[in-house]
């Protein structure tokens, strides 16, 4: 049984950074796709980050250039780096693991309760 726990979440204003952490409990994460999802208040669901277990990765464009996804499968944890931060990104931010489905993305089988991130200008 896979768990997944993030934390990091925060209040913060347009300009600032925050770093998101998702830790993995059960097995190893090393052969699985992992992303963040980003759910808003209009119940948009969006893949804002997504890492595969080779370590290439994909980012939503509203993202691009401003978050860093990463991952320590030694320690079977999943990172999101936020910079420059603006009110669009807020959200509920959940991780995600799955196992890719063979054209360039994933299928999820697992997924955390999330943690808010909250942009005010």
């Amino acid at each position: 049984q896979v768990r997944l726990v993030e934390s990091g979440g925060d209040s913060v204003h347009t300009g600032d950074s925050l770093k998101l952490v998702c830790e993995v409990s059960g097995p190893p994460i090393s052969s699985n796709c992992l992303a963040w999802i980003r759910r808003t208040a209009g119940a948009t669901r969006q893949e804002v980050a997504l890492i595969h277990s080779d370590g290439r990765t994909l980012y939503a464009t509203s993202v691009k250039g401003r978050f860093t996804v990463s991952r320590d499968n030694s320690k079977n944890t999943l990172y999101l780096e936020m910079r420059d931060l603006n009110p669009d990104d807020t959200g509920m931010y959940s991780c995600a693991a799955g196992h890719a489905n063979g054209v360039g993305g994933c299928t999820w089988d697992s997924s955390g309760q999330g943690t808010q991130v909250t942009v005010s200008s």
